[in-house]
């Protein structure tokens, strides 16, 4: 009969402990932080919505809230968090093409992702907060 030899002293499956971390990487751990955001984000716009329905005192509750500092940076982490999410899903779109596997074009993917993020939400909080006549 054939010996069998005892199995070596290793993980059977690598996991965070052994990989060296990437941008790619933490891009990804990223995507799905944010995805889980924006369900929480989501309750902040329903807020928002039942808020403009109910009327003045309702809104005024809502614009108190959103005008705080609290309420401008989880507004704000929301529209980065909307943005960021939107550009990782564009490149997994990209990436279903079968186009941006090489090592260079994943990073520079990844990099364009996070770049793009930040650079688009405050832009669009320059353009939003000089729309309403300044920070007030």
């Amino acid at each position: 009969m054939a010996e069998t030899k005892a199995p070596a002293a290793r993980p059977l499956s690598p996991h965070l402990q052994i990989y060296r971390p990437m941008l790619t990487m933490m891009m990804s751990i990223v995507h799905r932080i944010t995805g889980f955001g924006l369900y929480f984000g989501t309750l902040i716009l329903a807020w928002w919505l039942l808020a403009a329905g109910s009327g003045p005192n309702g809104y005024a509750k809502f614009e108190w809230f959103a005008g705080s500092i609290i309420g401008r940076l989880i507004l704000f982490g929301y529209t980065w968090a909307l943005i960021h999410h939107m550009l990782g899903g564009i490149r997994h779109l990209i990436w279903d093409t079968g186009r941006g596997f090489g090592p260079s074009e994943r990073e520079w993917l990844a990099a364009a992702n996070l770049i793009g993020s930040i650079a688009i939400t405050v832009l669009l909080w320059i353009v939003g907060l000089l729309a309403m006549g300044g920070s007030r």
